[in-house]
């Protein structure tokens, strides 16, 4: 009889520890399901049919978590538009939301009228007229209007980038410089011209075609009085007068530049890249404006006319410098012996009769040339 109950009790700790050991691994993918604190145990033999059926199992799982993170959702932020089903944790966000749908804005600047929906929206515009910028950087000092703007700037310093691209991996500080970048791997272009149709992938670079239909440069040169269609060209210009160039190349050292763009443009010299490529003959260059050029040369298209003489052109520039001969105009001067050009090239070419330079060599005999018409007749030679 003693015997008989040691064996059932054995048999019952058995049973136990099975029961534990399928809790401990049903642990891991049900996590319990954390409401409650019981394990259900199933019976041995149900395990096999339990294994068979893991996938819908687990996406039973995965659709009860997706339920209970709607209700912590609901829970966080218990107020939901129903126009865009955007949810807000406070009444008052909630309710400054629903102005947007409305076209409310019931706060306007005494300064210049602009409206805004909410309060804060005021106040931080108000900035704009009052130049405050209670905002500012503890490593370099800069101040900004509002706190975005600061928490931004900080990740130049912190080398943050916290928004990667899923295609190239990529990384951006900002999220609006991610959505911009992705347009390259789509080629969407969402901004397009009234007037000439032409699309542009950023908002930025829309605004600027703007004003070049318009005519409007509300930016002026103190020192030469020439006029800019964006504040940033005209920074760009105002380092010809101070001879800034701050962008050095780690290649060569020699080599400095007055932008990003025109020292990435410089690198390719050092790697040879070449990233934009002809669908129609594979020829690379190293620039998309240096394609786009070529690209005429397929379809032969010359889309600026002269209204002069009527004479037509491929590129913009090359008109601008005919439209010269029409007027006479000859703005680049010479100034050791006051000689005067139409195009700049020409004079950089007649600068070498004064400096004795000869920047053009032949890669077959090694002759120097001063200009490189002298190279390209020089070069029939060889044939």
């Amino acid at each position: 009889m003693i015997k008989e109950e040691q064996q059932d009790l054995k048999h019952e700790q058995i049973k136990v520890e099975e029961k534990e050991v399928y809790c401990s691994q049903a642990e891991e993918q049900l996590e319990l399901k954390q409401e409650t604190d019981t394990c259900m145990v199933v019976p041995v033999d149900e395990q096999t049919d339990h294994t068979e059926s893991e996938p819908n199992r687990n996406q039973v799982i995965f659709q009860e978590a997706a339920e209970a993170e709607n209700q912590n959702q609901e829970r966080r932020k218990p107020f939901s538009c129903d126009i865009c089903e955007k949810r807000f944790a406070f009444k008052s966000a909630f309710n400054a939301h629903m102005k947007t749908h409305m076209g409310v804005k019931p706060f306007s600047c005494v300064t210049c009228g602009k409206s805004f929906t909410a309060k804060a929206s005021l106040s931080i515009h108000m900035r704009t007229h009052t130049g405050e910028k209670p905002f500012s950087c503890l490593n370099c000092g800069k101040c900004f209007s509002q706190k975005q703007n600061l928490t931004q700037h900080m990740r130049i310093h912190t080398g943050e980038k916290p928004f990667s691209c899923v295609n190239c991996g990529k990384g951006f500080c900002q999220k609006q410089n991610l959505t911009q970048h992705m347009r390259i791997h789509t080629g969407e272009k969402p901004f397009s011209s009234v007037i000439c149709k032409k699309r542009f992938a950023s908002k930025s670079a829309f605004d600027a075609h703007k004003k070049t239909n318009s005519g409007e440069k509300p930016f002026p040169c103190v020192t030469c009085g020439k006029y800019f269609s964006q504040k940033q060209t005209l920074t760009k210009h105002m380092m010809i007068h101070t001879g800034e160039k701050p962008f050095l190349c780690a290649n060569c050292g020699k080599k400095c530049f007055i932008d990003q763009y025109s020292l990435t443009v410089h690198t390719r010299s050092h790697t040879m890249l070449k990233p934009f490529s002809c669908v129609n003959c594979e020829k690379s260059f190293s620039q998309r404006k240096h394609l786009t050029k070529h690209m005429i040369t397929h379809t032969g298209e010359k889309p600026f006319s002269c209204a002069s003489c009527g004479k037509c052109f491929s590129q913009k520039c090359t008109l601008s410098r005919h439209i010269m001969i029409h007027a006479g105009e000859k703005p680049f001067q010479c100034l050791t012996c006051g000689k005067s050009f139409n195009q700049k090239c020409t004079l950089t070419d007649h600068m070498t009769i004064h400096t004795g330079e000869k920047p053009f060599s032949c890669l077959t005999c090694g002759k120097e040339f001063s200009r490189r018409h002298g190279l390209t007749q020089h070069m029939r030679s060889h044939r």
